[in-house]
């Protein structure tokens, strides 16, 4: 069962109700999952040819992929699945017949970082285990900030698929293993970068460890769904007037976005990543919160009958 420590932000009001206002009616399990499935049945999956921020890149949905925009997207990651909100997408890619709640399903989120033109000369010199070595530290060494934060501290154990490069495409995708905190079932982190003119269109899957397979598999279907119109190509960049990004292919890997974009920004992604909370946690929460109130409500009756203390004797 994927994580059942972040609930999702209905569930948090529930928890603020039970420790603030003993007197506020429990946390009603059933009635929770009654409004995640309707607000999951407001979600509108579109297919065919989906067009993405006024032209710049386009999905060809095969029949068995579906897409949700971008306002239902921030719905289903924020309300459904319990992630921090403010993270900007162009929308996300399903299967078809995906079941937001059921938790067996993967998801793939888009987004698309303006830092400009990547040069990817640095291709053929890319050492990866030694840039496995580096993020590895990197990460160790960000833990005290993350759980400052309230984070759970994030370990990563190493490539789940190591990267890899097509040149003729300009298309970079590889799969990190990364333990969250304590959980015994770790997240798997498959990343796909599309280069293209003033940019890179970011693709990360949201899965966990299991999934590896089915989702490798999926992958070529993937790179040949999506990709940049005309005019905003990684070939119409013009030296003359184009941005170049200030990073690389290897800082595209490691991470390296993290001192310009902010790192609780970034951090936002991680969590997408491992954060998928489905129905059972919500309905166990909401259970363990309804004992919770149910424990202060019995103390606070005990409070009230507990007789007052006489006065101190004057001297």
């Amino acid at each position: 069962m994927r994580n059942l420590r972040l609930v999702p932000a209905l569930l948090g009001l529930f928890a603020a109700n039970a420790l603030f206002a003993a007197d506020a009616p429990p946390p009603d399990p059933a009635a929770a999952a009654e409004k995640a499935g309707k607000l999951a049945a407001t979600l509108k999956y579109e297919k065919g040819v989906i067009t993405l921020r006024d032209g710049l890149a386009r999905i060809s949905l095969p029949e068995n992929y579906r897409y949700l925009n971008p306002a239902d997207t921030e719905t289903l990651l924020t309300k459904l699945w319990g992630n921090p909100g403010g993270g900007a997408t162009l929308g996300m890619i399903v299967p078809a017949g995906f079941d937001p709640l059921g938790g067996a399903d993967w998801a793939v989120v888009l987004s698309f970082s303006d830092d400009g033109y990547v040069k990817d000369d640095d291709a053929a010199k890319i050492d990866y285990a030694d840039l496995l070595k580096k993020m590895k530290e990197d990460t160790t060494g960000a833990n005290k900030e993350r759980t400052e934060a309230g984070y759970p501290p994030i370990e990563l154990i190493g490539w789940a698929a190591p990267p890899r490069y097509d040149a003729s495409t300009h298309k970079l995708y590889w799969a990190k293993e990364i333990k969250f905190g304590d959980e015994k079932e770790h997240t798997l982190n498959y990343n796909i970068r599309m280069l293209g003119r003033r940019g890179v269109l970011v693709l990360n899957v949201v899965a966990v460890m299991p999934q590896l397979k089915v989702v490798e598999a999926a992958t070529p279907a993937l790179l040949a769904m999506v990709d940049f119109q005309e005019g905003h190509r990684y070939a119409d960049f013009n030296t003359s007037t184009d941005k170049v990004a200030t990073y690389g292919l290897a800082a595209l890997v490691a991470g390296g976005l993290a001192a310009k974009a902010g790192f609780f920004k970034l951090l936002w992604v991680g969590i997408l990543a491992f954060k998928k909370v489905i129905l059972l946690a919500l309905v166990a929460a909401a259970s363990s919160l309804k004992k919770l109130w149910n424990w202060m409500r019995g103390r606070k009756a005990e409070e009230a009958a507990a007789p007052t203390p006489p006065p101190p004797a004057s001297a």
